[in-house]
Order: C-alpha cells, then sequence, then structure tokens
C-alpha cells in the first residue's frame, strides 16, 4: 500500500495516537456539552493548527452523518487557474492510524472532472485527516483540492453525482480559514487597534459566512476576493455544490472563533464552521 505521509510538524497537530485521541476525546466531551444537530451533509471547518481551530474543526465534523462510507475532503490555496488536483495513495497517514482512499470513487470522478495529482503539501486536507479518522474509523477518504473559482461549485455537483452513480454513501468537509488581519498578513484596512478585531467579527467574517448561509456561489466567491475573508474558497464552493445537488439547502451556522480567542496579538485568523442539511 503506497501511502500519503504526514508532511505537517507536530505544532499543526499531535505527533502520538494517545495525543490525538486525548485532544480528540476532550472535544467529544465539549461538544456532548451542548451538541449540534447530527445528520448533515457537509460542513465548513477552519484549518489552523488544533491549539488554535482544532476544536472547532471537530464540532463541524460532528454534524456529517455518521454512516457515511466515504468522507470527501475539500481543501483549496488554489488560484481560479489550476485544475483540481487529487491525492492519489492507497491510504493516507493519521496518528490514529491509515485512512483508506477511496479509489474507486476518485478514478470515477476524475474521468468527470479531469484533473492533476496533488503532490505538494498543503494544511488545509491534512489538518483534517485525523478528524475523519476519530469520527469515521471505518469510511475511506477523497482526498481534494479545489481552485478558486467558479468551477468549483459545479465540481461539487460532480461529486454528488458520481456519489450517487457510485451508491455511495458520502459527506464532504470543506477547509477554510477565514479573515487573516494583521501586519503579519499584509491586511490592515481597520489599522491596529482593538476595534479591527471586532470589525473582522461582525463586519468581513459576518458578510462572507452571510453569503454561505445564502447559498449564492457568485457572492460566496465576491466576498473571498472582495474582502479577503476567506483563503480556500474553492473548498467551500464545492461543498456548497455537493449539498444542493443532494437537495441540503439549509446551511446553518455551528460556531465561530478567531486566534486572538487564545490571546490577544496584532495579527489574527477568523474560524467559521457551518453546516448543510437536508
Amino acid at each position: 500500500m503506497i501511502l500519503r505521509k504526514r508532511a505537517l510538524p507536530h505544532g499543526w497537530y499531535p505527533a502520538s495516537g494517545e495525543e490525538t485521541r486525548l485532544f480528540l476525546d476532550r472535544a467529544a466531551e465539549s461538544i456532548g456539552e451542548n451538541p449540534p444537530l447530527q445528520g448533515a451533509l457537509a460542513c465548513m471547518v477552519p484549518h489552523a493548527g488544533w491549539y488554535f481551530s482544532g476544536a472547532l474543526a471537530a464540532r463541524g465534523v460532528y454534524t456529517l452523518d455518521a454512516k457515511a462510507e466515504t468522507v470527501v475532503v475539500l481543501g483549496g490555496h488554489l488560484p481560479a487557474s489550476c485544475p483540481v488536483l487529487y491525492a492519489e495513495e492507497d491510504g493516507a497517514e493519521t496518528p490514529l492510524g491509515v485512512l483508506e482512499m477511496d479509489g474507486e470513487f476518485r478514478g470515477a470522478l476524475r474521468e468527470v472532472l479531469g484533473g492533476q495529482s496533488d503532490r505538494g503539501a498543503d494544511n488545509t486536507v491534512e489538518i483534517q485527516l485525523p478528524l475523519v479518522k476519530y469520527f469515521f474509523p471505518n469510511s475511506r477518504l477523497l482526498h481534494l483540492r479545489l481552485p478558486a473559482g467558479p468551477e468549483s461549485f459545479e465540481a461539487g455537483k460532480a461529486i454528488g453525482k458520481t456519489a450517487r452513480a457510485l451508491a455511495r454513501k458520502t459527506v464532504v468537509i470543506a477547509s477554510t480559514d477565514l479573515t487573516h488581519y494583521g501586519p503579519n498578513y499584509g491586511f490592515t484596512p481597520k489599522g491596529l487597534s482593538p476595534q479591527a478585531l471586532d470589525w473582522v467579527k461582525k463586519t468581513n467574517d459576518a458578510a462572507f459566512i452571510a453569503s454561505v448561509i445564502s447559498g449564492e456561489a457568485g457572492d460566496i466567491l465576491a466576498r473571498a476576493e472582495e474582502d479577503r475573508s476567506a483563503c480556500s474558497v474553492g473548498a467551500v464552493l464545492g461543498a456548497l455544490g455537493f449539498a444542493h445537488d443532494h437537495g441540503a439547502r439549509n446551511a446553518v451556522p455551528v460556531a465561530y472563533g478567531t486566534s486572538a480567542d487564545r490571546g490577544t496579538a496584532s495579527s489574527f485568523v477568523g474560524y467559521g464552521v457551518i453546516a448543510w442539511y437536508s
């Protein structure tokens, strides 16, 4: 079996199975105190290091239909001109064990979408894989990255049609962070005052989240590009297309936070969690 090896260093998520399970057991316990509705077909989650956003991402993955046979993780960090990128290994390495890739699904989808092999390291998908293994220990994985263009909405619909053609019960995870604010990111439209964080939360990120809930692919893309409020919008468009293909038009905000929740800083990132239900 050819495995996709871990590329992110220990600081992104735990190195050992024991540490990983302890983190996710605690996250699951916290979720259980105020659980969101389960049975979702797709979700949007953040992809920062687990110290900052791991518990939020876990809350999003928790919403998904636990009976899924294949979990599609959509990443990004790709310009609009890029093709769809597929991880083509037989499985992916995680601290909790190997996630088997759904090669049949990948092959069928590639016949429709085309695309190329994803040979690079990228946090958008990898950071979610231990969560998939924890919440879906017996499911298979489809590892994709989608470009920041309208074609990714159509790619999401193609994922839905392929899942039905294969009679494969499928859920989708869209991996994106929201506004990257501060001198570290070269984005300071409100300066470095304390009001900047409030603006990110209540205006910039709120506008992107509202566009996702409204379900208009063009507006989602516009908000991401014009407001710089999402770094992997192709993944979100893919999840939206999949949800719409399955008749899931009910997008529900599940959680929100920022890296500043872990301590004040002049540079910080927003994190949003949304789930799509039938």
